[in-house]
């Protein structure tokens, strides 16, 4: 990377970071400043690790040649991942990335200026404060951590090191979405109070875990990475991951309510519960090998008689609300239906009175997902490193958004309801907090900064 164009992106990160967090240092030069830079200086070098389902929603953006991006790495631990994404992008672009299985290799390369992190669960928050210890701009999938700690910790991280960290929850990109919650604010709805938020799938059965060598290609421990050390069991590693226990998944809730809560959180203005309650359990095919709950239903409760609500059912599809996943909010004034298409808005008798529908603009239920609305999500990401723009998703408030289902999930693992202290986001309740954070396999851990 030549020192010109390293200058550039870095001071252009500087300034839209400062942007972003409201900064009037006198260093921050303003977003429309660097919308006059152009060239060469302008490139952003990207490495995507993870190459599963998700990686080809951020292929349009990247390869687009008008958003002035170099794809430099495609890394995965799995080698037939690497090999087929590798020649993907060759038969579209006729460009050939380096494809790599470790991701601190790739990390030591300092041509690289931006990070996709499409991993399991686990890999998140390590993934991305390594990252951003090693001078890199991250945009990080949902959910942003795989435990309350490691919010704490990246927030933490993108302070110190003052990099552009882009939460992968991208309806917070949708112009219907930003349309009515501004509307909402405003006070078209009255005083907003509740919000139910919902997800319904026809998740099937699932294959029961049986010890057994990882599959060919596989570099197994690297996929651990952070977690404890355990035997291969199949088939881990292909997306069953999410319901093989706690070591690399989040359950449902890290999975697809991450997204619907952070709406009802946007649109009532609210921060951290008072209390959360809920109930949940594994209701269907109780004989596979799913070790999750299917079924969740969770209430938070927050400060000026504000609720939240989640409807979650993974493998009963029925179709209770008249979508597969999106968000009410109720007002004393009216109501607004939103989802990844747009939305509804009601009079206070239900009377539509209006509605800014596109269809189609992401995938609802689809595995992967991926659509208009995360190419959207990426092209702010890419704005806000060259400085023209400002997160639509910043790390403080996604892994707000992200504590909601942490909560949710270790009231399941207890059972028990509990206590939230509405100004630290902290859980009165003992048994609660030892699941704040969790164990780490030796050398892994994230270090404070």
């Amino acid at each position: 990377m030549s020192t010109n164009r390293r200058d550039f992106i870095k001071k252009a990160a500087i300034g839209a970071v400062g942007i972003s967090l409201g900064s009037t240092s006198a260093n921050a030069m303003s977003a429309k400043s660097y919308s006059k830079i152009i060239g060469a200086n302008d490139r952003i070098n990207v490495a995507i690790q993870g190459l599963g389902r998700r990686y080809g929603s951020y292929m349009k953006p990247i390869m687009d040649k008008k958003n002035n991006i170099e794809l430099s790495y495609l890394c995965d631990v799995m080698k037939s991942q690497r090999d087929k994404a590798g020649q993907k992008v060759r038969e579209e672009s006729h460009h050939k990335p380096k494809l790599e299985n470790d991701i601190r290799k790739v990390l030591n390369d300092k041509d690289v200026d931006a990070i996709f992190m499409a991993t399991p669960d686990h890999w998140h928050a390590p993934g991305a404060c390594m990252a951003m210890q090693a001078g890199k701009h991250v945009y990080l999938e949902k959910p942003c951590s795989h435990n309350l700690k490691e919010g704490e910790l990246l927030i933490a991280y993108q302070k110190k090191y003052g990099k552009v960290v882009q939460m992968g929850n991208q309806q917070r990109s949708s112009l219907q979405s930003q349309e009515i919650i501004k509307d909402i604010h405003n006070g078209v709805i009255g005083d907003v109070y509740n919000a139910i938020a919902f997800y319904t799938s026809k998740r099937g059965r699932v294959p029961n875990q049986v010890q057994t060598a990882p599959p060919e290609g596989l570099d197994w421990d690297l996929f651990q990475g952070p977690a404890p050390r355990r035997a291969y069991t199949d088939n881990t590693w292909d997306y069953n991951w999410h319901w093989y226990g706690w070591d690399y998944g989040t359950a449902e809730m890290g999975n697809n309510a991450t997204h619907e809560l952070d709406i009802a959180r946007w649109a009532l203005d609210v921060k951290y519960p008072e209390h959360v309650d809920v109930r949940s359990g594994k209701f269907h095919y109780k004989d596979d090998g799913w070790e999750m709950y299917d079924t969740m239903e969770a209430t938070f409760r927050f400060g000026g008689n504000r609720t939240i609500q989640w409807d979650g059912r993974s493998r009963n599809g029925y179709d209770k609300y008249g979508a597969g996943r999106g968000t009410i909010i109720y007002g004393s004034n009216g109501s607004a239906f939103i989802d990844r298409d747009g939305y509804k808005l009601y009079d206070i008798k239900g009377k539509l009175v209006k509605e800014n529908i596109i269809p189609g603009l992401e995938n609802g239920n689809a595995l992967g997902g991926g659509g208009g609305l995360t190419v959207a999500h990426t092209l702010n990401f890419f704005d806000t490193i060259r400085g023209k723009a400002e997160l639509t998703s910043p790390i403080e408030q996604g892994a707000i958004s992200q504590m909601l289902t942490h909560y949710a999930n270790i009231a399941s693992r207890i059972n028990q309801s509990f206590d939230v202290d509405e100004n630290t986001g902290r859980i009165f309740n003992r048994e609660a907090m030892k699941l704040w954070s969790r164990e780490y396999e030796p050398g892994w851990d994230i270090k404070s900064v």
